[in-house]
Parts: structure tokens; sequence; C-alpha cells
């Protein structure tokens, strides 16, 4: 379906859905964004790449490209009370399930010309859309996905485990859960992994399919044992039957921490440099010389 018709599909679909006559989707010059009050956002995707091969991507990471927008005062009122909870919604979440939904349905139109590539495609959603939806989490979704003509085995549902909501992790799980039952991938997003017994208690209980750490937040960690830390989660991971990411890497330390860990998988600007090397399957020498005759 050319993407003219899926933001028009969308834009019914957001003024049913809210009785509103706002067409937050727009297209312009190939690409899509939408309108949040005055906020424009798009999509950025950054590669993730096998870590002994970073010349193969196995998927993308949408990050939000967001930007200013006049807003029409005829649509100012309706947006508003978009921003606040609907008196039918006994949720303290409203907006930000509205926003999620929105953002996430942005990057899903802007990921279709890479969808050919066969990779997945990682997508955050704030801990507060889970906790704001009690029941059949990744339903609304799995509409997007299947008008846009994929299928939610390629889209990995990313959550960033913060502190502030272990109270609620046993919900948070529930939700995962609910996800992984319609076929999507779970990622947990560590900054660093301080508390271990409580973070490795939540990856044995979940078993995501991936994990990953910020390699800027590690830069800034005093840890004689960091590196041991590293690789006994790597082992936790891989025990689970998952995949380690370490993202964020901006400078050759960095990757070569990755390396020196195990992680699988890496995702940064260090990797999309012009000059920045292509690291490939390593062979034996007896292997090499008989590939050079």
């Amino acid at each position: 379906m050319p993407l003219q018709n899926l933001v028009d599909y969308f834009n019914n679909r957001f003024g049913q859905e809210h009785r509103s006559s706002f067409r937050p989707f727009m297209l312009e010059e190939g690409k899509i964004s939408a309108l949040f009050g005055p906020i424009k956002i798009g999509s950025v995707f950054s590669p993730i790449r096998l870590a002994l091969k970073s010349a193969e991507i196995i998927g993308h990471a949408a990050k939000l490209k967001v930007s200013t927008h006049e807003v029409q005062h005829l649509y100012s009122d309706e947006i508003e009370n978009l921003l606040t909870n609907q008196p039918h919604q006994a949720s303290d979440f409203e907006s930000i399930i509205n926003f999620d939904r929105l953002s996430r349905t942005v990057h899903m139109l802007n990921y279709l010309p890479l969808a050919h590539l066969q990779g997945s495609l990682f997508l955050e959603v704030d801990p507060r859309h889970i906790l704001g939806v009690k029941q059949d989490h990744g339903a609304y979704f799995e509409e997007v996905i299947r008008q846009c003509g994929l299928e939610t085995k390629n889209v990995v549902i990313v959550m960033t485990v913060n502190s502030q909501y272990a109270r609620h992790y046993q919900e948070l799980v529930a939700g995962l859960d609910n996800y992984r039952q319609r076929g999507y991938q779970i990622a947990l997003k560590f900054d660093y992994v301080a508390q271990e017994t409580q973070s490795f208690d939540l990856i044995t209980k979940l078993s995501p399919n991936y994990v990953s750490l910020s390699a800027r937040h590690l830069e800034q960690v005093r840890d004689n044992a960091l590196l041991e830390k590293l690789r006994a989660l790597r082992t936790l991971v891989a025990s689970a039957g998952g995949q380690t990411i370490l993202q964020q890497i901006d400078q050759k330390k960095s990757e070569s921490l990755a390396r020196n860990t195990g992680f699988d998988l890496v995702q940064g600007s260090y990797y999309e440099r012009p000059s920045a090397p292509v690291f490939l399957p390593e062979f034996p020498d007896a292997e090499i010389r008989s590939a050079n005759g």
C-alpha cells in the first residue's frame, strides 16, 4: 500500500478513536511525521550490528526526532484534550499511551523502506504505557503492524529498567509477557547493572531476547570489577537464551570493551563514520592460507 494511503488510514483511525477532526500524521518528502501538541515527531534509525562482524546489521533501533511546530488554532483545543485524562479513562497514563502509540506508528511507517532487509525493529515503550494498559498489551500496535504488511516477530519491544518502577516489576513482567504472547521480541535496557541481584533476578524471570547497556554510561563508571560484572551479565543473558547489546558506542575504547567482554551486538556512532573499521569473522591462519591458495 502506498505511504500516502497508510497516512490517510491512520489519520482516519485516529479521528475515529478520539472523535476528532485533527489529522496528526503527515507525509513530507517521503518521510512520515506526526504532531503532538506543539511537537513534531519523526524517526531516526541506528543500525544494530554483530560485535564480531560489524558489517552485518541485524536490526535498527528507532529514536525520536523532535522539532517544534506551530499549532493551528483550529485544533489547539482538541490537542489539549488529548494531553489530559479522558473522563472515560481512569488512568494517570493516558497521555503517555497516546504519545507512545503515535510515535511507534511513525517509526513503523518510516521503517517500511528498510523492512525488506528482514531485520528487527527495536522500539522503546515507556514503562508507564505498560502499567497504564491493563490487558492485551500489544494488541493495538499489532493492528498497525499488520496494516503495514509486517509481522510482530520482527518487532522488539524495548523497556528501560528504572529503579523508580521496582515495586511494579511484577506488573511490568506480566505486560511484557503479553507482548511476547503476540509474537513480539522483548528487550530490557539498562544504563548500568548497579543492583546486580535485583537486575539479574528480573532477567532470569523474564528471559528477554535482548539485554542492552549504555557505553556512554559505562565510561563514567568507576568500578574495578566492571569487566567481571559485564562478563557475568553476558553469561546470564546467554543462559536465558538472549543476546547482549552495547549501545551508544562513540569511541574505540567502548568498542574494545564490547569485544573483550563478549557482547553479542553493538550500536553507536563509532560504526557510522566513513573511516570506521569493518570487522569480519576471525579465521585460523591455516584457513586463511588455504583461501589464498
